[in-house]
């Protein structure tokens, strides 16, 4: 897979991005596939190398609302690193997507082994989840938020 330079694996230093990649191995998800539901068990992660994925977190009394579509060199699942291990949003593809997927249990465990390389995995991570944190807080106050209120409930 040609993503190694930009996304999640290009803000890692190169050495610590070709340990991290040793650790993979591709995957294909056809169009509609659910990839993960939010609340299940977060046992593995994947860089995405084509195609595009939903996230989108349970409102409810209504439908799943997508908070962020994820693409080419795109983090996807984060709440493997952090206990519990459970998904904090639910994901589907849009569409065939060709991943890189790697075993949670196997590169905590790698981190844990070789501090520099957890630091910087964990680092990245971060970097994605402020993120996207901060896309999730702008869909929503859109999907939900009432003009001119300011903000009060």
């Amino acid at each position: 897979m040609t993503v190694a330079r930009h996304g999640f694996l290009g803000a890692l230093p190169p050495g610590h991005r070709d340990r991290l990649l040793g650790f993979s191995h591709e995957v294909t998800f056809p169009g509609g596939t659910r990839v993960f539901e939010e609340d299940g068990v977060a046992d593995r992660f994947w860089i995405i190398g084509s195609g595009s994925v939903a996230l989108d977190v349970h409102v409810p009394s209504r439908r799943e609302t997508v908070v962020e579509t994820l693409g080419e060199g795109d983090l996807l699942g984060w709440s493997w690193l952090f206990e519990p291990y459970r998904w904090h949003l639910g994901a589907q593809t849009r569409g065939t997507v060709l991943a890189s997927e790697f075993d949670a249990e196997r590169i905590r465990a790698a981190c844990e082994e070789d501090p520099a390389f957890g630091l910087a995995v964990t680092s990245g991570v971060a970097r994605v989840i402020a993120r996207r944190l901060e896309a999730t807080r702008t869909r929503l106050l859109d999907l939900y938020g009432h003009p001119g209120d300011g903000g009060a409930p």
